[in-house]
């Protein structure tokens, strides 16, 4: 049995699909809603809640392999409570900034989650993703409403992920043997600018969509409304205040370990055109 948490969100959805895809089974997918899961056939939806890891107890009963997308604050209870159910093996989706960025706070959280899961006993495989294609949906309120995109740093280009890749790379290591104890970086297959993804979503759309260029203390005050002052600058340090060669210059490991072929920025965008209509 295979527990997949944040089944509803852009990677666990995405994951689920491909194990059926690959007649894996059975499955499990864990939400706060059950009743409203439109899971694949042949998904059990289970109810937990990652913040409150006692909820997770029925849902871990009988699971053997476990994808955690990691919360930080809860993790540690979850990954006692996935032990002490008799998982085997977790796929824990953790962070690059973890090898670019380690000072940073968001950073060091998501290394002692890692270092939790290798001290735990059970077998591990760490995913360390850059930032997502999905992202972009932030933008999505401002285009549909023709309104310019307001965006600091616009033109520093870094990799963008594509979650389904992330997926896949899950997919293969709860799946498939040589994963166990390895963790990769997972980048995307191309450096991609704030301001050509923009464009892309534009070309998608057939339409012309303004973006305006904002200061770092613009965005901050306005990520650190619903992030808080340490995530906002960390955010703002990442995409573009403290790019760093080590995120410029890994490799993705993704088509290599799933054997997918890394989907681009623009897949991304026709796949979700409709968020932006």
């Amino acid at each position: 049995m295979i527990l997949v948490t944040g089944a509803t969100g852009n990677i666990g959805s995405a994951l689920l699909r491909e194990l059926r895809a690959y007649g894996v089974g059975p499955l499990r997918g864990l939400t706060r809603e059950p009743a409203r899961a439109a899971f694949p056939e042949g998904v059990e939806a289970v109810a937990g809640d990652l913040a409150h890891a006692a909820s997770l107890k029925p849902a871990l009963e009988g699971a053997r392999s476990l994808l955690l997308v990691s919360r930080r604050g809860a993790d540690a209870e979850i990954i006692e409570a996935a032990k002490a159910a008799g998982v085997e093996h977790v796929v824990l989706v953790s962070s690059i900034t973890g090898q670019t960025h380690p000072h940073l706070g968001p950073a060091v959280e998501n290394l002692a989650v890692e270092r939790l899961l290798k001290d735990s006993g059970m077998t591990w495989t760490i995913l360390r993703p850059t930032q997502f294609a999905s992202n972009a949906l932030l933008w999505a309120e401002a285009i549909r409403g023709h309104e310019a995109v307001r965006l600091p740093y616009p033109d520093i280009g870094l990799p963008a992920i594509h979650p389904a890749d992330i997926a896949s790379v899950a997919r293969a290591a709860l799946t498939e043997p040589g994963h166990r104890g390895r963790t990769y970086a997972l980048t995307g297959p191309e450096r991609i600018t704030p301001r050509e993804q923009v464009g892309v979503i534009a070309a998608v759309l057939g339409r012309d969509i303004p973006l305006t260029e904002i200061s770092r203390a613009e965005a901050h005050e306005q990520l650190a409304v619903f992030l808080g002052d340490e995530a906002a600058a960390a955010v703002l340090d990442l995409t573009g205040g403290d790019v760093n060669d080590d995120l410029l210059l890994v490799r993705d490991t993704a088509p290599r370990t799933s054997g997918v072929p890394a989907r681009t920025f623009r897949q991304w965008a026709e796949e979700n055109a409709a968020a932006f209509r």
